[in-house]
């Protein structure tokens, strides 16, 4: 059975798309509400470390799939490094992670939450945060963090939002 990390909040509709399509066992880490706390308790500095032990769960080559969603964008960059190596090391060979980086200002102070529709569509909403986007991630920027991977789609939408796509590659 496959196997899936989403890394935003329980989200039902989410869920059941993703059981009811691919049957697959679905491990829900919200790091966001983990961020919000953080943030709310000034301990932002300790948050790579929290975010490594809460992860660590994860046997390496054990996920199949990671839904990031933007949460790269909220993070330092020596959090945002702390999470994709785990990740990396998290994913089978063969497995992907699905990425969106943010276009617009840092100032916001809000989370954007997605809800997978069906095939085609994602809806969001957006609630508020105490930790506002971090900074604009350049491809470069973004290729460089998830180096071991390999770039296997990326798409910039109207919005400015890029939705980029990673396979682990495979063992030879």
């Amino acid at each position: 059975m496959a196997e899936v990390l989403d890394l935003g909040p329980a989200i039902g509709a989410n869920i059941a798309f993703l059981g009811e399509r691919t049957g697959c066992k679905i491990h829900v880490k919200d790091l966001y509400a983990d961020l919000e706390r953080h943030a709310s308790d000034d301990a932002l500095a300790r948050f790579p470390e929290f975010m490594d032990a809460c992860l660590r769960e994860f046997d390496a080559e054990s996920i199949d799939a990671v839904l990031c969603w933007d949460i790269f964008d909220y993070l330092a960059p020596p959090t945002a490094s702390v999470l994709a190596g785990t990740l990396i090391q998290a994913l089978r060979p063969g497995g992907a992670l699905l990425a969106f980086f943010a276009g617009g200002a840092t100032t916001e102070m809000s989370y954007t939450r997605y809800v997978i529709e069906d095939e085609r569509h994602l809806r969001y909403r957006v609630a508020p945060a105490a930790c506002g986007r971090q900074r604009l991630l350049q491809n470069r920027d973004i290729l460089a963090l998830f180096s071991g991977l390999n770039l296997f789609d990326s798409v910039l939408l109207k919005s400015g939002v890029r939705e980029v796509l990673f396979r682990k590659p495979e063992d030879r």
